[in-house]
């Protein structure tokens, strides 16, 4: 049977725009990822990264270094994921999907390895807190430009919008403190997690 035809014979065009539109969005489902697997792993990363910062600078109860390594731990488990979510994904596409992935996958090794090296070398120059801020607000600048470049990459509005807000946020703690910064990445780290079961929801349905 011809698929623009259904038992009681052909298909309306709103019907035929219905079907096409379904398996659309059938089609974004299936080859878009895990959503929740994207997100979620840094929501919990900053939210035990950061949240050992602030709990440094506020409390004194855990040292400068402990937090920064609980921080970044936390953040390379997450690369790891997504990374792990995306070449999934990749595996299902081909030709120029596939290559942007792979490269803007690589952007991320490559920014983390810059960020790690330039670190190493400015922090024997700083005061231990602001040796913790200096990672923090570093790091968390390449990930809000690589959410925004993403977000323009894939026509991502959301990863867009998440990576704009994380450069807002990153910009005001790094001019109100350490203290602050951290704080308000808690924050941010939240909002992952909210976005991440968000989507999730959102394609179930």
């Amino acid at each position: 049977m011809n698929r623009l035809e259904d038992d009681d014979g052909p298909l309306t065009p709103e019907e035929t725009l219905r079907i096409i539109e379904e398996q659309r969005a059938s089609t974004v489902r299936r080859l878009g990822g895990d959503p929740l697997l994207m997100h979620a792993p840094w929501g919990v990363a900053w939210l035990t990264g950061f949240g050992a910062l602030f709990a440094h600078y506020a409390y004194g109860v855990i040292s400068s270094n402990a937090a920064i390594t609980v921080l970044f731990a936390g953040m390379m488990l997450a690369m790891a994921v997504t990374a792990y979510a995306q070449s999934r994904m990749a595996g299902r596409v081909r030709g120029q999907s596939s290559h942007r992935g792979m490269m803007y996958g690589l952007a991320w090794g490559f920014g983390y390895a810059s960020v790690i090296a330039i670190d190493i070398r400015l922090s024997p120059l700083l005061p231990p807190d602001e040796v913790g801020l200096l990672w923090a607000v570093t790091s968390m600048a390449l990930v809000a430009a690589l959410y925004v470049a993403g977000g323009a990459i894939w026509r991502d509005w959301t990863m867009f919008f998440l990576g704009t807000g994380i450069a807002v946020l990153n910009l005001v703690g790094a001019v109100a403190g350490p203290t602050v910064h951290a704080l308000l990445m808690c924050a941010g780290g939240g909002g992952f997690l909210v976005v991440g079961v968000a989507r999730r929801l959102r394609r179930a349905t």
